[in-house]
């Protein structure tokens, strides 16, 4: 069964720093690009950055130059690295896994394959 797990979100601080991170089961990761959605309340859902098995990248124009997507392949795991956050990046953040990067750069989540549950960040002072 595939299972996506995400971690790391919290409370911070406008400015802070966090890192999310999203294990992945290994029969869907080294072939599947991966990606971050979030979600706001009262808001659709938003891409905010995914990455191909090789490496490429896409991002939000709202997190490009704060926040940074990784993948490490031996862990079976896809890192959000988010800088100089603000308060409205505050929502749930998701995990997404799927086989075509074209979704991706459409930003159409609900073509996604497979999401985790999702996790909280609350940036607020």
């Amino acid at each position: 069964q595939v299972q996506l797990v995400e971690s790391g979100g919290g409370l911070v601080q406008p400015g802070g720093s966090l890192r999310l991170s999203c294990a992945a089961s290994g029969s869907i990761f080294s072939t599947n690009a991966m990606g971050w959605y979030r979600q706001a309340p009262g808001k659709q859902r938003e891409l905010v950055a995914a990455i191909t098995s090789g490496g490429v990248t896409t991002y939000a124009d709202s997190v490009k130059g704060r926040f940074t997507i990784s993948r490490d392949n031996a862990k079976n795991t896809v890192y959000l690295q988010m800088n100089s956050l603000k308060p409205e990046d505050t929502a749930v953040y998701y995990c997404s896994a799927d086989r075509r990067w074209s979704d991706y750069v459409n930003g159409d989540y609900r073509r996604m394959d497979y999401w985790g549950k999702g996790t909280l960040v609350t940036v607020s002072s």
